[in-house]
């Protein structure tokens, strides 16, 4: 009896995005962190991550999925921040055959955050016309809780809660010790950190620890550095700087001097204006 060919998986990476904020306090530019897109496949079908942003982005990652020579399966998003999702449905004009999967959870709250088939307004202030035409709202199955076969290999999805926000999952891929982690990990990118309040850090301290759980030889961050590999070592890097993010918090009083301490505390990571995105979120002034 042959055995079940063997799984593969690559990652295309769409470049950061200028976007309009007001303007960081080192008057650096303002740019959406670049985006990880994963793509598991065998010999017949594959599996792709978490859709970017720009129907521009979207439609330079159609022409790399198509260059495998695989029909696309599924789209799997790993939680509901708007960069994970927006382009789902521009992607599924051309791969009509492929389903939607995500926790119920995730696909709730891409609902409550789509009302009427548009993003937010805010969205539409941050990147214009490069945005997708609606309906943007995702129709999509619930991943089943005993996993999908993918040319005859199990994948998994594992709900590990707070993150960078609420109700995030990850993608197990056991046949190649491989976690999609979405924003659980980041790989020497700035983590947004609008959320760390009210306990948000040390829930994210916890889903980190489940993603360490499965043992991964590979963790593929949504927001990575392209000149890295997906190393799993990337965990405990998420954890150091949440631990920073917690005493720069704690001794912060207003945007700007939370700015500050960030970048100095990280200077090696990519793209600081994620700082100032989070700390737009987490002080009045």
């Amino acid at each position: 009896m042959s055995a079940t060919p063997a799984l593969g998986y690559e990652v295309f990476v769409s470049e950061m995005a200028p976007v309009a904020t007001p303007p960081r306090p080192d008057n650096g530019p303002s740019l959406w962190s670049s985006l990880s897109h994963t793509l598991v496949y065998g010999r017949t079908e594959a599996l792709l991550t978490d859709p970017p942003i720009t129907r521009a982005q979207a439609d330079t990652l159609i022409g790399w999925i198509d260059s495998h020579d695989v029909a696309l399966r599924y789209i799997y998003l790993t939680h509901a921040h708007f960069d994970h999702f927006a382009t789902t449905n521009h992607l599924l004009r051309h791969f009509p055959d492929a389903t939607v999967v995500a926790s119920k959870a995730v696909l709730s709250r891409i609902a409550r955050q789509t009302p009427g088939g548009v993003l937010a307004e805010r969205y539409r202030t941050f990147f214009g016309d490069a945005l997708p035409e609606p309906p943007v709202t995702v129709q999509g199955s619930v991943f089943p809780a005993g996993g999908l076969l993918l040319d005859g290999h199990e994948l998994f999805a594992h709900g590990v809660g707070h993150s960078d926000t609420d109700d995030t999952s990850v993608l197990h891929v056991p046949s190649l010790e491989l976690v999609v982690a979405g924003d659980v990990v980041y790989n020497n990118v700035h983590p947004y950190l609008g959320e760390a309040r009210g306990g948000g850090l040390d829930a994210w301290h916890r889903a980190l620890d489940q993603v360490a759980a499965l043992q991964p030889r590979f963790v593929v961050a949504s927001h990575k550095d392209t000149r890295r590999g997906n190393p799993a070592s990337d965990i405990d890097e998420t954890h150091r700087y949440l631990d920073i993010g917690a005493e720069v918090l704690a001794s912060s009083t207003n945007r700007a001097d939370f700015f500050h301490a960030m970048k100095q505390h990280s200077p090696e990571r990519v793209n600081p204006w994620a700082i100032w995105l989070g700390a737009l979120q987490l002080f009045e002034n």
